[in-house]
C-alpha cells in the first residue's frame, strides 16, 4: 500500500510539473495580443545616402562632424576648385577668341562679296568687249571677199575676238572663285559661332562643376561617418560623408507565412522602442516581401511551410519626423505591432500614449 502510495504521489508531482511548465511555456510565448494582430521583433532603419565628389580632385574642408544635424542645401563639404577656375579663364579667352572670330570672317564675307561685284561687272565689260570684236570681224570678212580690206585687217580681227572671248572665259572663272570665297567665308563665321557656342557650353560646364564642388546636403539627416579628410585626393564619385534621411524612417521585423499572408499593403502598426517602452510611434506596411527569408532545405509538410518567415517594412509618417527630428535615432530595437483585421481593435497598452 504504501509503494502504491508512493507511486500516486509521485504520478501526481510529474503531473503538477508538466502543468506548471505548460503554463510557464504560455506566459513566456504568449504575446499578450488579441486575434487580428501579428508582431515582431526589428530595429529602426533609414535611408542612407553618400555624399560624394562629382568629379576627381582634392578635398578642400569638412563642415560637418559625424552626428551632425544637417537640412536640406546645407554645404557640407568643399572640393579644391584651383584648377576648374584656371580652365573657365581658359574657357573665356577661348570665348573672347571665338567672338573675334566671328567679326574678322565676317568682315571677309564682305570683302568676298564686294570682290564678286567687281568681278561681275568686269564680266559685263568684256562681255561688250566680245560683242564689239565679233562685229567688227563679221564686217572683216564680209569686206574681205571683196577686196576692201586687207587679210591682215581680217587677221587683226580675229585675234581681236578670240582675246575678248578669252578675257570673257576668264572673268566668269574670277566671278566663279568669288563665289567659292564667299562661301568659304561664310563657312569660317558657321565655324566661329560654332567655337562661341563651345567656349559657352565648357563655360557652362566648368560653372556646374565649380557649383557642385560645394557637396551639400540632399535631404534633411544626420551625418553618421566622415570618410575623407581634408588634403585627400578624390577620385571622380568618391565618397565624403555617410548620412542618413530622417525623413525615411521605418522599421524591418519578420512574420511567419500565415501572418505575412493577411498583412495588406497600407496597414496600420504600432511601435514600441525598447528605449521608450511607455511610448507607441504610428506606422504604415509600406512593403511585404513576396520571397521567403528563413527556408527549409526541404518543404514537404505544413508544418513546415509554417517556418518560412517574410520581411515587413513598417514606414513612420514623414510629417510625424520631421516634427521629432532631432529625437530621431536609427539602430534602436523594438517591436512591431501589426493589425492584419481591419475591424480590431487595439489593446490598451497600444491604444495609449501614442506620439502625435
Amino acid at each position: 500500500m504504501k509503494f502504491e502510495h508512493r507511486e500516486r504521489l509521485l504520478a501526481l508531482a510529474a503531473v503538477a510539473a508538466v502543468a506548471i511548465g505548460y503554463v510557464a511555456w504560455q506566459k513566456a510565448t504568449d504575446t499578450g495580443l488579441p486575434d487580428g494582430f501579428a508582431s515582431g521583433n526589428g530595429r529602426l532603419e533609414a535611408v542612407e545616402i553618400d555624399i560624394a565628389a562629382k568629379t576627381a580632385g582634392r578635398l578642400k574642408d569638412v563642415l560637418v562632424r559625424e552626428g551632425d544635424f544637417v537640412r536640406a542645401g546645407q554645404p557640407l563639404a568643399h572640393m579644391d576648385i584651383a584648377q576648374l577656375v584656371a580652365r573657365k579663364r581658359e574657357a573665356e579667352a577661348q570665348l573672347r577668341r571665338a567672338k573675334i572670330a566671328i567679326d574678322t570672317a565676317g568682315s571677309l564675307v564682305a570683302q568676298r562679296q564686294a570682290e564678286r561685284s567687281s568681278a561681275a561687272a568686269v564680266i559685263e565689260q568684256r562681255q561688250a568687249e566680245l560683242d564689239a570684236a565679233e562685229s567688227k570681224l563679221a564686217r572683216s570678212e564680209h569686206l574681205v571677199r571683196n577686196n576692201n580690206v586687207s587679210q591682215q585687217v581680217l587677221d587683226d580681227d580675229r585675234a581681236s575676238q578670240r582675246r575678248a572671248k578669252a578675257a570673257l572665259a576668264a572673268s566668269q572663272a574670277a566671278l566663279a572663285a568669288s563665289d567659292a570665297a564667299i562661301g568659304a567665308a561664310k563657312a569660317q563665321v558657321i565655324d566661329a559661332e560654332a567655337a562661341v557656342e563651345a567656349a559657352k557650353a565648357a563655360i557652362e560646364s566648368l560653372d556646374a562643376d565649380i557649383e557642385d564642388s560645394t557637396l551639400t546636403s540632399p535631404r534633411d539627416g544626420r551625418v553618421q561617418f566622415r570618410v575623407a579628410q581634408p588634403g585627400e585626393v578624390l577620385s571622380s564619385g568618391g565618397r565624403v560623408l555617410n548620412m542618413i534621411d530622417l525623413s525615411d524612417v521605418y522599421m524591418t521585423f519578420f512574420l511567419p507565412t500565415q501572418q505575412a499572408g493577411r498583412v495588406p499593403i497600407g496597414a496600420e502598426v504600432r511601435l514600441v522602442l525598447d528605449a521608450a517602452p511607455h511610448l507607441v510611434v504610428p506606422a504604415t506596411v509600406s512593403f511585404v516581401s513576396d520571397v521567403a527569408q528563413f527556408t527549409p532545405k526541404t518543404v514537404e509538410t505544413v508544418d513546415e511551410r509554417l517556418k518560412l518567415m517574410f520581411r515587413v517594412r513598417a514606414h513612420i509618417p514623414p510629417d510625424l519626423l520631421r516634427k521629432y527630428l532631432t529625437q530621431v535615432k536609427t539602430g534602436l530595437p523594438g517591436m512591431a505591432y501589426v493589425r492584419i483585421d481591419g475591424n480590431a481593435s487595439w489593446p490598451a497598452h497600444l491604444a495609449s500614449n501614442v506620439v502625435q
